[in-house]
């Protein structure tokens, strides 16, 4: 049996030269479990504009229950400004503030926090002290806590980025990242040496990182676990970590290999980059005949 999970973050529209299309790694995270057959919670905030409404009515569309999505008055609903020049190196312009920096603590939350089995996260949510706090709290509650690592400059800091880790039990964050906050310690640039040093450091069960086409390398108990990726051709990489996640999640909770989870995590992030935008329905079949291909 599927574990429960409680997603928390941003929503917003990602604004692409061909149009909006729903995104916030969170959200996009949800949606792809959603279509890998998992029903997750997700807690997140909108404003009463038109764009919160449509972004309300995507999710209803997807299957996705927006009970604890909130409905604020005071802030507009977020957008991002998507640059698509180099499409293997998407960058963002991340408008602030908006709704979702206004997360508020309720005792809804609360309760489906402290009910839930595992508890996902990420650190672009945390960069307004109100949804910040309102995390802390969250995490207080929390019980497996697993850390989406989302460095977009200038939205994050050390402190609060390290005070996320030290809650997670697992963290996945991609190579850029990891040199990143390995940096802060001065640990030398090689991942495998900067993934130990992370997992010892903060008591990590396990720490996962995405290489792009190189594909992603995991450390867990057991030791390191690697896939070399797929070559694809490449419409944008939206979405492609985002699904990488939820498909490993999927994997790892139910059971399966880290091997297992690596491959199939791995497909998944190649096919998503095929499409335009962050959360196209991969279905199974597709998934298969691409794994078997």
């Amino acid at each position: 049996m599927t574990p429960s999970i409680a997603i928390f973050g941003e929503m917003l529209w990602d604004m692409l030269p061909s149009g909006k299309q729903p995104g916030g790694a969170p959200m996009n995270v949800a949606i792809h479990m959603k279509n890998f057959g998992i029903n997750p919670s997700f807690i997140s905030r909108v404003g009463t504009d038109d764009l919160g409404v449509e972004l309300t009515d995507y999710l209803h569309r997807q299957g996705l229950s927006t009970d604890y999505v909130q409905v604020g008055e005071t802030h507009l609903t977020g957008i991002v400004k998507v640059n698509l020049t180099d499409k293997t190196e998407v960058t963002y312009k991340i408008v602030q503030p908006v709704a979702w920096d206004y997360i508020q603590a309720d005792k809804k939350t609360a309760d489906l926090v402290e009910n839930t089995d595992v508890f996902l996260y990420g650190s672009l949510s945390a960069r307004n002290p109100q949804t910040r706090e309102t995390l802390y709290q969250l995490l207080e509650l929390a019980k497996l806590k697993i850390f989406d690592v989302n460095l977009r400059p200038p939205h994050y800091d050390r402190p609060t980025v390290e005070h996320l880790i030290q809650y997670a039990d697992i963290v996945k964050m991609n190579e850029h990242e990891l040199s990143i906050v390995a940096g802060w310690f001065g640990i030398l640039p090689d991942p495998e040496t900067q993934m130990k040093f992370l997992k010892d450091r903060f008591d990590l069960k396990m720490i996962c990182v995405t290489l792009g086409s190189e594909g992603a390398i995991v450390l867990d108990s057991d030791g390191f676990t690697s896939h070399g990726g797929y070559a694809v051709e490449v419409q944008d990489t939206i979405g492609s970590g985002d699904s990488f996640l939820a498909m490993f999640l999927k994997q790892i909770l139910s059971g399966a290999p880290v091997s297992e989870a690596l491959k199939n995590a791995c497909a998944v992030g190649a096919l998503v980059a095929t499409h335009q935008g962050a959360t196209p329905l991969i279905s199974e079949y597709e998934l298969e005949k691409f794994l078997n291909n």
